[in-house]
């Protein structure tokens, strides 16, 4: 078996594992897996078209960041790219952040150097949107005399978009960082910050990181709507769409910090104990079962869909993946 096939064999064991462990600490296991059984097709579709429109706006971003780069590529094998970047989402060590850019490079010949800085665009407006959406549903879960700090979140997030947005701001805020960080570990972290930062600068100009997040925020929504619709699919459990979307959007937050491949486990459990806490109507067995669900056609579907462009680019295209030329890459 490959490394690519090693790795993502152990991850989905792993996975299985997270689960059976959350489902068992939290809820009936029984009932979680009769929940599951007799969950209806319909919303289970519905929310994985939700899901499928979140990888169009993201997609519309790639094309925009590709075309800001002067870097020109046919649609249906720029899809084909950005789609296999999911496909190791599971695999340690993150080498999905690099694989789009070596998949550019064996099959357009456009050097990995001038497309990397797009993974660093993608994961900084990936987070900006997923806290502005979170600030918009915690929102609804403040009281009036509370609701200050949620304008003082949405300014916080506005200086954070500002100061991406120029350069002179940016480099203040990485040099202040390193007055900030022990010598030793300034040393290590501020030239890679820097590095990264004057490698996306062009993407991080005022105009497609205003549209960047824009896409995002649309494409995050979608996915917000799909854990909506899975929700009140269970009987007698109530939310809103706010509630819903501060749930999913900081618990993706929470597992993207987290640096485990996916989130896996910390994405499920604070889902979880979040649905119960938030939602009347949900116990921990239909918070588990919906949990499951929402990561089966998110993460799940995502990683299907990058499989099934891999090997079509594998197979049509004669691209192989080499996981060990993945390896350097990534910590250059």
């Amino acid at each position: 078996m490959s490394r690519l096939g090693r790795g993502l064999v152990l991850t989905t064991l792993l996975a299985a594992a997270a689960y059976a462990l959350i489902a068992a600490a939290w809820g009936d296991l029984s009932r979680v897996g009769g929940y599951l059984v007799r969950f209806p097709l319909l919303p289970l579709a519905g929310a994985a078209l939700l899901a499928s429109l979140n990888y169009a706006f993201r997609f519309w971003r790639w094309q925009l960041y590709l075309t800001e780069l002067s870097v020109a590529v046919p649609v249906l094998p720029s899809l084909a790219i950005f789609l296999a970047g999911f496909s190791l989402t599971l695999t340690p060590g993150k080498v999905g952040e690099v694989l789009k850019s070596y998949l550019l490079r064996a099959r357009h010949g456009v050097p990995l150097a001038r497309t990397a800085p797009i993974v660093v665009a993608e994961r900084l407006t990936d987070l900006l949107a997923l806290l502005l959406l979170g600030l918009c549903g915690a929102g609804s879960l403040m009281g009036r005399g509370e609701l200050w700090l949620t304008g003082v979140g949405f300014a916080l997030c506005a200086l954070v978009l500002g100061t991406v947005a120029s350069r002179r701001l940016a480099h203040g805020a990485i040099r202040l960082l390193g007055h900030l960080l022990p010598g030793g570990l300034r040393q290590r972290l501020l030239p890679r910050v820097q590095a990264f930062y004057d490698a996306a600068a062009l993407l991080l100009r005022p105009r497609p990181l205003g549209w960047a997040v824009l896409l995002a925020v649309a494409a995050w929504m979608c996915e917000c709507v799909a854990f909506l619709v899975i929700l009140r699919t269970f009987a007698g459990v109530h939310s809103s769409l706010l509630t819903a979307t501060f749930i999913y959007a900081m618990t993706t937050v929470a597992g993207a910090l987290a640096f485990v491949p996916g989130g896996l486990g910390v994405t499920e459990g604070g889902m979880a104990l979040l649905i119960v806490r938030l939602c009347p109507g949900a116990d921990e067995s239909v918070a588990v079962a919906a949990t499951l669900l929402v990561r089966l056609v998110t993460l799940w579907f995502a990683v299907g869909l990058g499989l099934v462009a891999l090997l079509l680019l594998r197979r049509i295209g004669g691209v192989a993946v080499n996981l060990d030329e993945l390896g350097p890459l990534q910590s250059a």
